[in-house]
């Protein structure tokens, strides 16, 4: 019997739906009305182009069906492939080269594109979608208006003209982002995983000798990883440059076969790329017009479906790509098939842990590790790996230990060398015995949302893991860790792309990751994910607030403030003997030094702080003990004002809190400093006060607290919940 369960909200089979909008209803809506569907959310206007109108009445853009356009036109003409897509005038050849290389998967390309659409009967003019967004997939709807000048189609368009599945994919696209215009410029990587919701990886073709890149690039196609390339332009004004041989430096091109054919008695080992374009195709040996065809067999030929039309696919010996070719950017849906050792049968179990998070200026975006005093409040996670890998797995990729601002030490020592092994093949050896003991991981940062308009934003980001020992298990890390410990692993430079990525080796233990940009301040979002061949748990640092309140604010009051009080009560308390808020600014004002005065606002709360019995008013005893907490609180406030500026930098609230007797987790602390600086980089005194006040009553509340079901939600439940009051 079938189980009515509901797939989970985010999964392929219940993507969540962009904008609310469902394809069903909307199908229905329309079908039922007899109109076409228009979509609002991304409207046929140049806002969604996103780019500059161009003044020229000739060129102006017109939004049409794809019947207006071409009277043969249909969503997918036979079967879909490489020549489906061509790029128009917009610089998304790294979207476009990711979208080639999944028409050569068809599992995975009806995850993007469902089966099933069409521009005939039942045609309603509504199309669905479905992308990959940070570990959830997300499904959207447009309409089929599409842009178009003198009669052509603007941006993407099919080598035959009347084929519309790739415009539609495109346009979708584009609305998840924000407009056209967001799509321009890129890494493939991006379009890879958002097409897969697999983990993209870069590798230097320079690293490995051809027949071996050959063999591993064959064997990714198999597992089903997407594979493109591209050759490095050293300058801007590279980009985009035509070589002699037909290639253009900066672009992206789809990697979507490799063969071997016999010439004469050679075996030449050959790989097909494909060109976004559409056209612009490599002329040198083995390309469509190559004589090195001519001495091949036509059973050959017909084998690998060579085809001498300038479609944008061409060959290209795996020779030839080695010296041509900088980078091959490599997409695996699972991580086995970024294993080079692996073959299909050897794949083994992952277990995946993922993590959202935020970097917030001023208290959690704390920058590089040159950043010393604000590193350590970056996001920290908890990874605990519990045991080794289950099988000694051969693998040619080492970690590798390039840092983003010092050097390490990684070199291994061969101090005694084995007469039947070279120095180099003991060290692989003893490398992959230290291997056996250890837990192979591949974590990836993404830094999420950074498209905007035209123009892209992308951060400098990386990530550096941290052992901890067990004494400081399930505690925020402070910033004397971080200055005392290095990492053990690290994403290596910072890097200012979508996402970095990394496969490391550790021993079982406890550990923690830290996320940052390269400067401190910058806000973004971001999304961590961590596979390993063994079970793993990943959480966020935060830990359970103290709810008490250590009694260092209770020193004795000074005999100079004594006689303070009781004169300033001789002279302005009424016949209650309580002073009122003014009264109390007044003198608290006169004892503080200048820069530490408190508004009006601050002594009010300092007054709903204490127990008054309703009244908002406060005794002598009162008095004087808040006068001696404030004498406290200023001495705490003056370490953490380093340039006498009567400021505090948010980085450093949590420790002076600590300093006070209040430990707080990074959420509450985050809370605090957004609430109680007022939206600045930096904290006033007085605000530091307020806060201070505010915990002390909120930790005295949740003391006094009898039910069961707040304390088992717990101190920070209760603390986040009264703080957004």
């Amino acid at each position: 019997m079938a189980s009515d369960k509901k797939a989970p909200l985010g999964s392929i089979e219940n993507p969540i739906k962009f904008k609310d909008q469902d394809f069903k209803t909307l199908l229905e809506e329309c079908l039922k009305s007899g109109k076409l569907f228009a979509d609002s959310a991304f409207p046929a206007e140049q806002k969604s182009i996103g780019m500059p109108e161009d003044p020229d009445p000739k060129k102006a853009i017109k939004w049409q069906r794809p019947k207006e356009i071409s009277k043969n036109a249909v969503f997918v003409e036979g079967t879909t492939g490489t020549t489906d897509i061509c790029q128009g005038q917009l610089g998304n050849c790294w979207l476009l080269a990711a979208l080639s290389c999944l028409t050569m998967h068809p599992t995975l390309f009806v995850k993007v594109v469902p089966p099933n659409q069409t521009l005939s009967k039942p045609y309603a003019g509504i199309f669905y979608f479905r992308f990959w967004q940070y570990g959830e997939w997300v499904e959207v709807v447009v309409d089929d208006r599409l842009p178009v000048r003198e009669g052509r189609l603007l941006f993407s368009y099919s080598h035959t003209r009347n084929e519309y599945w790739s415009a539609l994919v495109e346009k979708a696209y584009a609305k998840l982002i924000g407009c056209y215009g967001s799509l321009k410029g890129g890494n493939i990587s991006e379009g890879m995983e958002d097409f897969t919701g697999g983990i993209a990886r870069s590798v230097q073709v320079s690293s490995h000798t051809p027949r071996v890149l050959w063999r591993s690039l064959t064997a990714a196609l198999s597992r089903g990883s997407l594979l493109s390339c591209f050759i490095q332009a050293s300058s801007c004004s590279e980009v985009g440059k035509v070589t002699g041989n037909g290639l253009i430096k900066g672009h992206a091109y789809a990697i979507t076969d490799t063969d071997k054919v016999k010439k004469e008695s050679e075996e030449v080992l050959l790989l097909r790329l494909r060109n976004p374009w559409g056209f612009v195709e490599y002329c040198g040996p083995w390309s469509d017009k190559g004589k090195e065809w001519e001495d091949v067999d036509k059973a050959e030929k017909e084998r690998i479906q060579l085809n001498k039309e300038e479609d944008g696919d061409f060959w290209i010996s795996a020779e030839d790509f080695s010296k041509l070719f900088d980078i091959v950017e490599l997409c695996s849906v699972n991580p086995d098939t970024i294993e080079e050792g692996n073959t299909p049968d050897s794949q083994s179990t992952w277990t995946l842990s993922e993590h959202a998070g935020f970097w917030v200026s001023g208290s959690s975006a704390g920058g590089s590790r040159r950043y010393n005093k604000s590193f350590w409040k970056n996001p920290q996670f908890q990874l605990v790996l519990t045991e080794q890998d289950n099988e000694d797995e051969e693998s040619n990729d080492d970690d590798e230990d390039d840092e983003d601002d010092e050097d390490e030490d990684g070199n291994v020592d061969d101090d005694d060398e084995d007469e039947a092994m070279t120095p180099e093949e003991k060290k692989r050896e003893e490398r992959q015995k230290e291997k056996a003991k250890q837990c192979t991981v591949l974590v990836e940062l993404l830094q999420k949302n950074r498209r905007q308009k035209d123009k892209i934003h992308f951060l400098y980001i990386a990530f550096h893991i941290y052992k901890v020992p067990s004494e400081l298990q399930g505690v925020c890390l402070s910033r004397s860790f971080f200055m005392k410990n290095r990492p053990v692993g690290r994403s290596g430079k910072y890097k200012a792309q979508r996402g970095v990525w990394r496969k490391l080796h550790l021993y079982p233990g406890n550990y923690i990751l830290v996320a940052s940009t390269y400067r401190p301040n910058q806000t973004g979002e971001f999304f961590v994910r961590i596979f390993s061949k063994t079970g793993n748990t990943l959480g966020t640092e935060d830990f359970t607030c103290s709810s008490g309140y250590l009694p260092v604010m209770a020193a004795p009051i000074s005999l100079d403030d004594h006689v303070r009080v009781q004169k300033t009560f001789d002279e302005e308390a009424g016949p209650d003997d309580r002073l009122n808020a003014k009264e109390l600014m007044t003198l608290f004002n006169s004892a503080l030094v200048k820069d530490y005065h408190l508004p009006l606002e601050t002594c009010r709360q300092l007054i709903f702080g204490e127990d008054t019995k309703g009244l908002s008013s406060l005794s002598r005893k009162q008095t004087e003990t808040l006068l001696s907490s404030l004498r406290n609180l200023q001495s705490i406030f003056f370490q953490f004002d380093e340039d006498s500026s009567g400021t505090m930098s948010p980085f450093e609230l949590s420790t002076a809190l600590q300093a006070v007797g209040m430990q707080c987790d990074n959420k509450v602390t985050q809370l605090l400093s957004v609430r109680f600086a007022s939206g600045d980089l930096h904290m006033p005194f007085h605000g530091f006060v307020s806060c201070v006040t505010r915990l002390h009553k909120l930790f005295a509340l949740y003391e006094s607290e009898t039910s069961q079901e707040v304390k088992d939600r717990g101190i920070n439940s209760w603390l986040l919940q009264f703080l957004t009051m």
